[in-house]
């Protein structure tokens, strides 16, 4: 009767039946909750960690930190990680988008790890960029450890804030989102296979996220399935089985449909701001000065009856220097050192000069300035010194309709940015039905500050890594 009961209570850990039980059900399109239930109780996440973790994968590789086709190097911290692993050996080089493909569609540890490195540097480092991102993503009641999941002393969430986590992947990273779905992937040293395929094979419309399971959590899913217009995410902590948690997941997203208005307004969820990695490939030395005047724009030389720039980019200089006049001090960390006026007028004269400047623009159908004729080879105030390396980077400030109108905002920038800007190469290219407005030949400091600036304006920019 011993050896029964102890084989009972090893079975009974082994399955999970311990672990508290948690659900929450939420209509993806507009925050709404549905239901829920213990979904403020903080518990062990298990593999749901790894949304995070790329989650902020994803976000690196938008902003120019690391590129998907990098050769990232796995340490022996990250080949040592027990199962479900890829079996990465310890100073192998795999591509960063396989190890996305084993951490999103196999749950692999080692991947994880080996991606949290990659960004990060070492695996404390990236549990505070991934605190971080929480709390920014409103994830109220999560502490991360690990890049992984596996059971850590304080490496806790919720119901809530997981299914918070999984509708920011939704719509924030919609390109990549994919991969939740994909029942079979390539990663690189072999073909991996999803953790929930019964799920996703034998509920209509599900197409993802993550399952999770250790034996302190249990068997952890968050759910997502479309119907129509109609998108649910259902999450549970704490299921005793693959199949039980599955079928009680499945009620949750029946229940979630059933409530789901089938009209309603798509209210995406806030993407929050970008504050990059805590690691820089150099330093920059700031050499504060102070000018007593502006520097105005060099006047081009131009026909004698020059052409005057369109009424909507004129219009755009005048909002942009009445911008300047009316904004706020930025955090000290990322105003440019040279001091701005703080009374800025207009004369006949200026006014004639920086429509001149504008007038130099090119017009639909002419092609783009060379980068020098756009850089004053007699400029004498230094205002940055970078040390990490050439002006190969860029920024990107969105896509545009027309070329006019992302050449109205390329001047309004650099009216705004005249400091951080200095000498790059205002760039418009063709792309997907619209034009991006971006600016070319900076160094990496000095993009990573003229975005920050933008940004702190509530104006959209990320950065363009080389190539």
């Amino acid at each position: 009767m011993i050896l029964a009961a102890a084989w009972l209570l090893v079975a009974m850990v082994g399955t999970g039946i311990a672990a508290p039980y948690a659900a929450m059900v939420m209509d993806a399109r507009t925050g709404k909750v549905l239901h829920s239930r213990n979904a403020d109780t903080r518990l062990h996440p298990a593999s749901l960690t790894k949304m995070m973790t790329l989650y902020i994968v994803f976000e690196a590789v938008e902003h120019g930190e690391i590129g998907l086709d990098d050769m990232v190097r796995i340490s022996r911290n990250a080949a040592s990680e027990p199962p479900s692993k890829l079996g990465l050996r310890a100073g192998q080089r795999i591509k960063l988008r396989y190890l996305i493909r084993a951490a999103a569609v196999k749950s692999a540890n080692d991947a994880a790890t080996a991606l949290g490195e990659a960004i990060e540097g070492t695996e404390a480092a990236f549990a505070r960029r991934m605190n971080r991102t929480a709390k920014a993503l409103g994830m109220t009641r999560t502490t991360f450890k690990n890049m992984h999941g596996l059971t850590e002393s304080g490496h806790l969430s919720t119901a809530r804030d997981m299914t918070i986590l999984g509708r920011h992947v939704i719509y924030d990273y919609p390109q990549y989102y994919n991969l939740f779905s994909r029942k079979t992937a390539d990663a690189g040293v072999r073909r991996v296979r999803h953790t929930n395929r019964r799920l996703l094979s034998d509920y209509s419309g599900a197409d993802g996220i993550k399952t999770g399971y250790t034996r302190a959590a249990g068997f952890n899913l968050v759910a997502s399935a479309h119907r129509g217009r109609e998108r649910v995410i259902a999450t549970v902590f704490g299921g005793r089985s693959t199949a039980t948690r599955n079928a009680r997941v499945a009620e949750l997203l029946d229940m979630g449909f059933s409530r789901a208005p089938t009209q309603v307004a798509l209210r995406k969820p806030q993407k929050p701001a970008y504050h990059g990695s805590s690691r820089r490939a150099g330093k920059t030395i700031r050499i504060v000065t102070t000018l007593h005047r502006s520097l105005r724009p060099r006047l081009r030389p131009a026909p004698a009856t020059p052409q005057v720039a369109s009424a909507a980019i004129k219009d755009g200089v005048t909002e942009a220097l009445a911008e300047i006049q009316a904004t706020p001090d930025l955090p000290d960390d990322i105003v440019a050192p040279r001091a701005r006026p703080a009374n800025l007028t207009i004369s006949p004269e200026e006014e004639a000069v920086i429509v001149a400047a504008a007038s130099s623009l090119p017009q639909p159908g002419e092609s783009e300035p060379e980068a020098e004729g756009d850089r004053d080879p007699e400029r004498e105030v230094v205002t940055r010194i970078s040390t990490s390396g050439g002006h190969d980077w860029g920024i990107n400030l969105g896509r545009y309709n027309t070329r006019h109108e992302a050449q109205g905002v390329l001047l309004k920038t650099a009216l705004r940015e005249m400091s951080t800007l200095e000498g790059s190469l205002r760039k418009v290219v063709p792309r997907g039905g619209g034009y991006d407005a971006q600016f070319m030949g900076l160094d990496r400091d000095s993009a990573d500050v003229a975005c920050r600036r933008l940004q702190a304006r509530q104006i959209t920019c990320f950065m363009m890594a080389p190539g």
